[in-house]
């Protein structure tokens, strides 16, 4: 109910109630709050599609996050009983603010989804617009975005959504004139690995000019106080990714920032029927899984994650660095992903093999492990190299770190013709 009061109808009451005494009282009376055993089939076999081991990380191709035990069993729990969708939205909403330090939050259909809806929310409040006017009713209006040149994106297409004309900028004084009348936001891509101006400078002069910023910090927990460091620093509005470092549903995200944006941005989001936001649906699962995720975050510490990731990690080290001409070192990147990398440094001509065929192997082995996708490569951001093996552990599951030790160890060392 909207009022949160329970539902007091009791069963003897329905006894009670003539023709359908005698129906009710020959039906077993069930509780949806009863926990019942999860004893489903395995629709991965029944598909034929084969689980992995994810040393790669929280990547969306390879499914993103697995949920911890207190969040499957919120979500299990969720799915057991319809609610009003909105009610949840709200209670949640008000939930998460006070839990991350925000006026405001709303669950998305994962980061992406957030930043649709914040530019929704931008357009909605520069122009007065309702949301059956976005975005084809946006030309003509204030409909510019700002963003570092150095920032540019493949979610630009989040923003483009909503038919708004991005314009860049490199210097200062670039940023400085292109707020104008017709600027409705700005976004700032919080992992970008260049870009002259600081998010401090960056907001500032937006405000000097009334423009509302957006922070894309999707992938950037751990550690856990950038849920509310951003917002503290001034930022309007600010997305993460749930399926991330929060260990919540793939499927969810966070929109925190200012109360009126955010209210604008759930009146242009899913169930409104005429809204740019109607597709990114967010069922009732995935709001309490986000719920619950940043709940059991908060209980964690970024102390003892650490160390748990590095434990994990030095099994795998010690497993490979005694091979000739292997070298090991661990790298943290700053801001997204935050969590130690195992860099695996290998001369292809002593052992035979390249990084990429290592991954290969891995991956047509049983189990399949995958590889942070950087293997290979010049790093991408993880200070590698194309003879370099690169992984990270803070996916794996409980002793899933001596299988890819081991698969690792015996991929590197078999012997060549």
């Amino acid at each position: 109910m909207a009022s949160g009061k329970r539902f007091a109808f009791s069963r003897r009451r329905l006894l009670s109630c003539g023709p359908v005494a005698a129906l009710a009282a020959a039906m077993p009376f069930r509780s949806y709050a009863a926990t019942e055993p999860l004893a489903g089939e395995d629709y991965y076999a029944k598909l034929g599609v084969q689980p992995i081991i994810n040393a790669a990380g929280t990547y969306t191709f390879l499914t993103a996050a697995v949920m911890p035990t207190s969040v499957r069993k919120a979500v299990d729990q969720a799915a057991r009983h319809p609610v009003r969708l909105k009610d949840l939205q709200k209670a949640s909403g008000e939930y998460l603010a006070r839990k991350l330090r925000c006026e405001a939050a709303l669950v998305s259909s994962g980061a992406s989804a957030a930043l649709t809806l914040a530019t929704a929310a931008c357009i909605a409040k520069a122009n007065g617009l309702p949301p059956e006017a976005i975005p084809g009713g946006v030309a003509g209006h204030k409909n510019e975005v700002i963003v570092q040149k150095a920032h540019r994106y493949e979610y630009d297409h989040a923003m483009q959504l909503c038919n708004v004309v991005i314009r860049e900028v490199v210097t200062v004084d670039d940023y400085r004139a292109a707020l104008r009348d017709r600027t409705v936001m700005t976004n700032f891509f919080n992992a970008a690995e260049s870009g002259e101006i600081g998010r401090e400078d960056w907001v500032a002069i937006a405000h000097e000019h009334g423009v509302p910023c957006h922070l894309d910090a999707a992938a950037d927990v751990p550690p856990i106080e950038n849920l509310w460091k951003y917002t503290g620093m001034g930022f309007d509005l600010v997305c993460f990714s749930g399926g991330k470092g929060i260990r919540g549903p793939q499927n969810a995200g966070l929109l925190l920032g200012r109360k009126d944006l955010i209210e604008l941005a759930a009146q242009n989001d899913n169930p409104n029927s005429d809204a740019v936001g109607r597709g990114m649906k967010v069922a009732k699962e995935q709001i309490v899984g986000m719920v619950a995720a940043v709940d059991w975050l908060l209980e964690q510490s970024n102390e003892g994650m650490e160390k748990e990731f590095l434990r994990r990690t030095a099994v795998i080290q010690r497993a490979v660095e005694t091979i000739p001409s292997v070298q090991t070192r661990v790298v943290t990147p700053p801001i997204a992903n935050h969590v130690p990398h195992l860099i695996i440094d290998i001369d292809p001509k002593q052992l035979g093999i390249t990084p990429l065929q290592v991954a290969e192997e891995l991956r047509n082995g049983t189990p399949s492990i995958e590889l942070n996708p950087a293997t290979g490569t010049d790093g991408r951001g993880l200070m590698g190299t194309p003879n370099s093996i690169i992984l990270s552990t803070w996916m794996l599951e409980d002793g899933e770190d001596r299988v890819v030790a081991s698969r690792l160890r015996s991929v590197l060392v078999q012997k060549r013709g």
